[in-house]
């Protein structure tokens, strides 16, 4: 399985031989970054907000999921619950199942979820969060979010970026809420096989944006990382 991330929400999740979903695709008027050239069987919506709602940017004629319920296609199985409402704006949570590999996608997310919630949701070994608030979670509620859920690796978005139009917290104030100053743990995707490659120890993973390493300045630890991670 492969993660992609393309900016804001939106990111892009495969498997050789089975289902290819975007999640929350954004019109790049609203959220800025470079106009999604995207292609999936599936595409997942946490909101209808235009930020996280836009299915033409993804071609192939995509099944649209944007409400709660239990979908499979391709052999890919996927899980909507319902999170709450934010001014007429209801947000849902997906969570994603790739060959027992299991990747939530939080959303617009809000507010902590109960425990009984969270329950529901069951195994989650990637979680993809929203630290950077605007309407969604910032990095304490994330934080806290991030040690009731214990998932294997978090990736966060929904934060401030260079090639990004919202006013969102930046990632350095998440990476500090968590007691981390720099982290070297940043790749261009994330490829993972299968559990036995999971960190036992919730592991932060950064994810560049494809076009982050020709206009922006990365650190040396940003370059040329591709890579599966392994528990070590």
């Amino acid at each position: 399985m492969e993660i992609t991330w393309y900016g804001h929400s939106c990111f892009r999740i495969t498997e050789r031989g089975m289902g290819t979903v975007v999640c929350d695709p954004y019109d790049s008027q609203e959220a800025g970054f470079e106009p999604l050239k995207l292609k999936a069987d599936m595409v997942t919506c946490s909101s209808n907000h235009p930020g996280h709602h836009f299915i033409s940017a993804v071609k192939g004629d995509p099944f649209v999921i944007d409400s709660p319920g239990e979908y499979e296609i391709n052999n890919v199985f996927i899980n909507g619950y319902r999170s709450g409402e934010t001014d007429g704006v209801k947000n849902t949570i997906f969570v994603i199942e790739y060959n027992g590999l299991f990747v939530a996608h939080l959303g617009n997310l809000n507010r902590i979820p109960s425990l009984s919630e969270i329950e529901t949701y069951g195994t989650i070994h990637v979680l993809l969060i929203p630290v950077g608030g605007g309407g969604a979670l910032n990095s304490s509620k994330a934080v806290e979010l991030i040690s009731q859920i214990k998932p294997n690796i978090v990736i966060p978005m929904h934060y401030a970026d260079p090639l990004g139009k919202q006013e969102l917290d930046p990632l350095s104030k998440f990476l500090k809420e968590m007691g981390i100053s720099q982290t070297e743990d940043v790749y261009n995707s994330l490829k993972i096989t299968n559990t036995t490659q999971l960190p036992e120890e919730t592991k932060l993973i950064i994810l560049n944006h494809p076009l982050s390493d020709s206009l922006n300045e990365q650190d040396d630890s940003a370059e040329d990382n591709n890579e599966e991670v392994n528990a070590g």
